[in-house]
């Protein structure tokens, strides 16, 4: 087993990206405090439904692991962190939330499909660049460039890391956002960030038109 604590958020979290907390809670201090005596890391997971808060939400089982990088502490439990959100896991259990959330997870990697290229992921950013710049014209705003945008492949991205960047950049909702965090391959990633890439476009243009 491979206990860890965990933090469920608002929000979901794609490997690859940045993750700042402010902690006030009395029992997620005690859980910075372990990560901070230990292995400096917690999982991230989405709310699906409820608050948080009296431990009534209900939590999505497919998250990420955020690594602490900077940690300041302000005394009486309270701390703001630094976090870099890595692997994927996927929760076996959840445990009692006593003193904090916790679950016995398991790091989850792509699992093999179809090759996706390079022109398969650049399909998807030219359609996204065509929404940004619909936008542009319509508001007659300067787009900043593709690579500000959309950002650059880093060397020895595979495909799937790639998509995680990419979809990072896109201003889709939640449940898109775990789409692509949820998709078993490189390949299926690709069809939910399309998916969601639609989608995005689609509410631009009914959102230009009652202008």
């Amino acid at each position: 087993m491979t206990i860890r604590p965990m933090f469920p958020l608002e929000s979901v979290r794609l490997p690859g990206e940045d993750l700042p907390l402010r902690i006030f809670e009395p029992r997620y201090g005690a859980l910075v405090r372990e990560c901070l005596d230990g292995a400096m890391e917690f999982g991230v997971v989405l709310i699906a439904a409820g608050r948080e808060v009296g431990g009534e939400d209900a939590r999505c089982d497919v998250g990420s692991m955020a690594h602490i990088v900077d940690c300041q502490d302000f005394g009486d439990g309270r701390y703001l962190l630094e976090c870099e959100i890595r692997e994927r896991i996927r929760v076996i259990s959840w445990l009692d939330d006593d003193p904090y959330p916790r679950a016995d997870v398991e790091p989850w990697t792509d699992e093999p499909g179809p090759t996706v290229t390079g022109d398969d992921i650049g399909i998807v950013e030219d359609r996204l660049m065509e929404t940004f710049e619909r936008i542009a014209s319509a508001r007659q705003a300067t787009l900043p460039s593709r690579q500000e945008l959309l950002g650059e492949p880093e060397p020895g991205d595979d495909a799937g890391k790639r998509l995680y960047a990419l979809a990072s950049h896109v201003p889709m909702g939640q449940a898109d956002r775990y789409s692509v965090l949820e998709a078993p391959s490189a390949a299926a990633r690709l069809d939910a960030l399309r998916d969601a890439v639609e989608t995005v476009a689609a509410m631009i243009e009914f959102q230009l038109a009652e202008e």
